[in-house]
């Protein structure tokens, strides 16, 4: 059975929501009885990325909306302003995570706390590798369903496990006789969720400030069009990324000897070759000269 782009996307998102619900429950109840500074503070990362599951869900179903009145152009953009409330989701978690760790280390006892139990080394290795085989699972989605929202909450993900780790050490060190390294984990796990936020929203303002493709599409673009009977040359040829989707604007040189016809006809051959070999190119602008 063949599913579409938002299908699969939106199946995609579902399964990380059920992943992360599965997760944040686990880490807080064994984070409690445990008694694990860092596996609460993960548990409560992973209750974030529940409400960071429920934006991308309603962002990707908006942003496969056909063009309508009021976005005569589409609704791909959606996509950037869902990745950038992930980040701000995800960096207000990561500074209270920090808040949170820095505080323990400024005024515990850290010799009279608790020492975290076997179970939350358990609940960290679990959080690894289901985070992992999360990210790997939605980078596939991603590429497939070409969606950077998607792509940003695999990375997300990959942050994710990364934070785990970095329990899975604190609470061994706790065990091993330095209560400190809980806490330190604590401050770890808020780096790498605050840098996963900034990647994020480097990457969701680049699709919104009209910035143009990479240089190897524009050159495989420009070849492909260059290889056209008809066209001698190209004069310019403009690019814009619009949310996952690519505007190409290019002028293309043709013989002054060509009729009207000729050269309206060699206009829509580029085209229509240019949006069919390209999937990614939304719309293909061809004047002549």
């Amino acid at each position: 059975m063949e599913f579409s782009r938002q299908q699969l996307a939106m199946r995609c998102v579902r399964m990380s929501i059920l992943v992360n619900a599965g997760l944040a429950v686990l880490k807080l109840l064994t984070g409690i009885f445990a008694r694990s500074a860092a596996l609460v503070s993960d548990a409560v990362h992973n209750f974030a990325d529940l409400i960071s599951g429920v934006v991308l869900l309603f962002g990707v179903q908006l942003s496969h909306k056909q063009a309508d009145n009021d976005h005569n152009y589409g609704h791909e953009r959606f996509e950037c302003v869902t990745a950038l409330a992930l980040a701000l989701l995800v960096g207000g978690v990561g500074l209270g995570i920090g808040y949170h760790g820095v505080v323990q280390l400024l005024v515990w006892d850290f010799y009279a706390a608790p020492v975290p139990g076997a179970a939350a080394l358990v609940a960290a290795v679990v959080s690894i590798a289901a985070k992992e085989a999360l990210f790997w699972t939605m980078r596939h989605y991603a590429r497939r369903v070409d969606s950077g929202a998607l792509m940003a909450d695999a990375w997300h993900n990959r942050a994710d496990a990364l934070a785990s780790i970095g329990s899975f050490v604190g609470i061994l060190g706790a065990r091993l006789g330095w209560p400190m390294m809980d806490s330190m984990a604590a401050i770890v796990i808020s780096l790498f969720v605050l840098k996963t936020a900034i990647q994020i929203t480097r990457d969701a303002l680049s699709k919104m400030t009209d910035r143009a493709c990479d240089n190897e599409t524009l050159q495989r673009i420009q070849q492909l069009i260059l290889q056209h009977p008809g066209v001698l040359g190209i004069e310019k040829c403009k690019t814009r990324l619009f949310g996952n989707r690519v505007f190409v604007d290019v002028h293309i040189l043709i013989d002054d000897a060509s009729t009207l016809l000729q050269a309206k006809t060699i206009a829509k051959q580029v085209h229509d070759t240019v949006e069919s070999d390209f999937p990614k190119v939304k719309h293909c602008s061809v004047h002549f000269a």
